[in-house]
């Protein structure tokens, strides 16, 4: 099983870097309901060469899709102790309006505001000047100002980005169980809005809601 480490962020904090924070991104794939970032800062940096052995719940910040979904919401409630989270989301429309590629990316940087906004409001890392983004995937964020470097199956490898992960999975399964209960003939807290069976027969049957995609084909051939 792979389990992320703290090895990437050490190397940064080895290099002079303040913050190192990850971010990452659930979402992009469904054909309803938002694409969902989070981003997340370790409060207290001591973690990153402390022996976490001892706290089987650190062996939780991984890669979120190989979690259950009552470990997931175990490591999430473990996430907002030990980190400082950003969030931030594109709903459907933004995604039909800018594409789901520059959705996600603007969801990234709602997320980075976020997480420093709530690092402003504890008052923590006031001394710190050098920031490194952490990007799971093979894309920076464009035309953004911080430094960042992005890392190929980074919620695998990295465990700031696979708490990310975590704090995202949990936030948009959330919202999609709240959708099931606004919309329940489509089976949203099943599916999480992903195309299955399920979903597209009732995509067929009832029509696209206001939380679909109405962009991405499967969507727009039942318009």
């Amino acid at each position: 099983m792979k389990i992320a480490t703290f090895d990437h962020e050490k190397a940064h904090i080895d290099a002079g870097y303040h913050l190192i924070a990850g971010v990452d991104e659930v979402g992009r794939g469904p054909l309803a309901g938002p694409v969902v970032t989070a981003a997340c800062v370790i409060k207290d940096v001591s973690c990153f060469t402390r022996n976490m052995d001892d706290d089987r719940r650190w062996q939780l910040i991984r890669d979120s899709k190989l979690l259950s979904e009552k470990q997931r919401k175990e490591a999430y409630s473990f996430v907002e102790e030990y980190f400082f989270v950003g969030i931030g989301l594109s709903t459907p429309d933004t995604i039909d309006r800018i594409n789901i590629l520059q959705a996600t990316f603007l969801a990234m940087k709602k997320a980075i505001a976020d997480l420093e906004h709530a690092i402003d409001k504890a008052g923590a890392y006031a001394d710190a000047e050098r920031m490194i983004i952490l990007v799971d995937g093979n894309q920076i964020i464009p035309n953004f100002t911080r430094e960042q470097k992005c890392i190929a199956k980074g919620d695998q490898k990295v465990r700031t980005i696979a708490a990310a992960s975590i704090i995202a999975k949990v936030t948009r399964d959330t919202m999609m169980e709240q959708y099931a209960v606004q919309y329940p003939q489509y089976g949203f807290d099943a599916h999480k809005g992903y195309g299955t069976k399920i979903h597209m027969e009732a995509l067929k049957k009832y029509g696209a809601t206001s939380i679909h995609r109405k962009s991405f084909a499967p969507v727009r051939n039942v318009l």
